[in-house]
């Protein structure tokens, strides 16, 4: 399971160092693709196969699958870690997630999040103002217990 939260630094070539306990669990080759809340998901290849598998399920003749399924298959990498644990951000995807020096690497169960330092920090605050909220409709769904 990928949990925890590491703030990294993205060198002059667009490189992001994996902190070791993710590069276990990931692999030597990661899919790294667009995000939601304007971050970045990398995947290991095996969770990326089931994603996108569930993913290709979705209708083609609805506009807005089809969006989802472009925007999320459309914008993936596949991309090596290299022998000191780095991958490198496409250029596109670094550009959509507005990743400057400082980055933000989160474990989300199965998928590693990168997060703009600033983006991750906004987030955060805006969840932890309304966490209260959202675990009692999670409660009353059923989610929580």
């Amino acid at each position: 399971m990928l949990i925890g939260e590491y703030t990294h630094t993205v060198d002059a070539k667009n490189r992001i160092s994996l902190p070791a306990k993710f590069r276990k669990e990931l692999g030597n080759k990661v899919v790294i693709t667009n995000g939601l809340d304007s971050c970045l998901f990398i995947f290991s290849l095996k969770e990326w196969t089931q994603f996108s598998l569930e993913i290709s399920k979705l209708s083609l003749v609805q506009g807005d699958k089809r969006k989802f399924t472009r925007f999320m298959l459309g914008g993936a990498s596949e991309v090596e870690v290299d022998s000191i644990g780095r991958i490198l951000i496409p250029d596109f995807l670094k550009e959509f997630a507005k990743l400057k020096n400082k980055v933000v690497l989160a474990g989300v169960h199965s998928r590693v999040e990168i997060w703009s330092e600033r983006g991750w920090s906004d987030y955060k605050k805006g969840v932890e103002k309304d966490i209260d909220v959202l675990a009692e409709k999670l409660g009353e769904v059923g989610a929580l217990n």
